[in-house]
């Protein structure tokens, strides 16, 4: 069992020039259907070339907190479990990128259905840590304890045209 501890942020546009400077990968995530309390999904994504998928369930114990577990899946495992979608849910695409800053790495989402916002998440050691982002990017707002910008809520409401 292990424990995932992060701070979610609503934040401006990013400048995608500084961006690009950075690690990325193009994910595209989809929800099971669940009967227990837990959030699972599966989750392709591709980084220079490469493909893996990885199953991921999650428990929420706090806002800030949740139970993970994580495992990598063959791609003939990924087809199978993708027959087990949530049919309320669309499948999330997202290109993300990764910004190591002080000692952590920000994880900045952009998804196709913004021009105008997108979402940044760190990862902690413990719930109280403090967190700090890199000057270019430009916080709206904390949104951690806001379901509507967890990923299982935005599969619920993503735009036809995407």
């Amino acid at each position: 069992m292990a424990f995932e501890i992060e701070r979610k942020y609503l934040i401006e546009y990013p400048d995608l020039n500084i961006l690009e400077s950075y690690p990325k990968s193009d994910i595209a995530q989809t929800y099971l259907k669940t009967n227990d309390g837990m959030t699972s999904r599966v989750r392709k994504r591709t980084s220079e070339g490469v493909t893996k998928y990885i199953f991921t369930e999650k428990k929420r114990i706090t806002d800030v907190k949740c139970i993970e577990n994580e495992r990598e899946l063959s791609a003939v495992e990924y087809e199978e479990l993708l027959k087990l979608a949530d049919t309320e849910r669309r499948t999330v695409i997202k290109t993300r990128y990764c910004v190591p800053y002080n000692g952590r790495v920000v994880e900045v989402d952009i998804y196709p259905f913004w021009s105008d916002r997108a979402i940044a998440e760190v990862e902690m050691e413990s719930e109280d840590e403090e967190v700090c982002l890199p000057d270019f990017i430009k916080v709206i707002r904390e949104v951690t304890a806001e379901r509507a910008y967890k990923n299982a809520s935005i599969a619920k409401k993503i735009p036809d045209d995407c």
